[in-house]
């Protein structure tokens, strides 16, 4: 620590900037101050959204058990109408046979009532010619004596009954016939609307089924959009509270830096009002150690070597509707350097599905907070919370995250980097370009 406060001590004694601008202490600490209650204003907005999207999962997944055990209801009519299914379809078997049985009967009862019909047919000739009853008196009369006449009495008496039996048989039969008919007519309506309800309540199961599917499908697709929402929150969060982290630590620099060149002045002072002669610019200060990069004289340096291929602004031509928050710069060589274009505090370092190997840092320049996004990275080479130097090397260019080339993609934002990033600056004519 004596080491940097002598380095800032020689800074401000031979008139250059300081790591955040060289601006007044009051004035730089203000703005860093504005800047972390701000921070801590989003963070807390950021959490409220956090905690609204925590309930609308909580919802989701209770409509989501709500859908699950009303398709397990469903599951066990399913089931239960299966069983009926088949118990119907058994039944159905039943009936076919029995209207097969009936059939063979119905054909039996016809032919017996056709032979039948063919021997009434037949007395009814005889009648006609024999003169019908004038036969049986002719019988009776004929008798030799009393027995005989008995004996051709019983047998015209047996005769005549037997007639009466074919025509009660006759009848009988007829009505079964009718009966049997009437029976199978009934169980093939019976088969016929057992199979209609059960294709109907088949399509009415599969169709709620269906329906619950496709409910579930969506609430589970909301929950997984949700989520992704959550995940971004979060890192946003995380985002916010390094750049708080950061900030408070930008504070403690620039006022080490303030009492560093105040206690640098009195120095001075006294050694300038000392008798003595002795100056106190002897080599126990030491001078920073120079940059890995050719640094501009302005506030900025550029963020690395290469080609300029993508500028700040609409992209149609690219992908339509896109907007590019940053510009890019290109670079087949290896091991491609990436630089801090400013002295400043590394907000986050870490890898990102979006920006891969991705570096945010805080910068103070003339008393205005930047805040700077350096992406798509094969290597970070800084931490969360270090401070760098202008023109330091901060990584290697790559290719990783949302990328589809070896490239820099570099974002400058006046103020804090937002989720929406609303304030997103174009970096040419601010930051020196290749």
């Amino acid at each position: 620590m004596k080491k940097s406060l002598k380095m800032f001590a020689v800074s401000a004694v031979v008139g250059i900037s300081s790591m955040f601008g060289g601006i007044a202490e009051a004035e730089s600490v203000s703005s860093l101050k504005e800047q972390q209650n701000q921070v801590q204003k989003d963070r807390s907005n950021v959490k409220s959204d956090i905690n609204k999207v925590d309930e609308q999962l909580n919802s989701l997944k209770d409509q989501q058990e709500d859908v699950k055990s009303e398709m397990q209801r469903i599951d066990f009519a399913i089931d239960d109408t299966h069983a009926k299914i088949r118990e119907k379809t058994a039944k159905i078997e039943e009936t076919k046979a029995e209207i097969t049985r009936l059939q063979e009967e119905i054909k039996v009862t016809k032919e017996r009532i056709d032979k039948r019909n063919e021997l009434l047919k037949e007395r009814a000739r005889n009648y006609q010619v024999t003169g019908g009853m004038v036969s049986y008196l002719d019988v009776l009369m004929g008798a030799k004596d009393f027995s005989d006449f008995i004996g051709r009495a019983s047998a015209v008496a047996t005769i005549m009954q037997a007639d009466q039996e074919i025509l009660k048989q006759h009848e009988a039969d007829k009505k079964s016939l009718e009966e049997n008919q009437a029976k199978v007519e009934v169980e093939l309506a019976s088969v016929e609307t057992m199979l209609n309800e059960l294709e109907e309540m088949n399509q009415q199961l599969n169709a709620q089924r269906e329906e619950k599917n496709q409910l579930l499908a969506t609430l589970e697709k909301q929950e997984e959009e949700i989520h992704e929402h959550k995940m971004e929150l979060q890192e946003e969060e995380n985002l916010l509270a390094a750049q708080e982290s950061a900030i408070q630590r930008a504070i403690q620099l620039e006022q080490e830096r303030a009492a560093a060149a105040a206690a640098k002045a009195a120095a001075v002072a006294a050694a300038a009002s000392s008798s003595s002669g002795n100056s106190t610019s002897g080599g126990e200060l030491s001078a920073p150690s120079a940059p890995s990069a050719p640094v501009s004289s302005g506030a900025f340096t550029m963020p690395a070597p290469g080609t300029f291929t993508s500028g700040f602004g609409n992209r149609d031509s690219f992908r339509p509707g896109d907007f590019h928050y940053g510009i890019d710069i290109a670079n087949r060589a290896g091991n491609v350097p990436i630089w801090a274009v400013a002295d400043g505090v590394v907000i986050r370092s870490y890898y990102s599905s979006s920006y891969g190997n991705v570096v945010f840092i805080a910068h103070s320049v003339n008393g205005q907070t930047y805040t700077t996004v350096s992406a798509h990275m094969e290597t970070r080479m800084v931490s969360a919370g270090d401070t760098v130097s202008k023109g330091q090397q901060i990584g290697i260019m790559g290719s990783t995250g949302d990328s589809t080339g070896k490239h820099l993609h570099f974002e400058l934002h006046r103020g804090q980097w937002t989720a929406s990033k609303g304030n997103a600056i174009n970096p040419v004519g601010i930051v020196p370009m290749p």
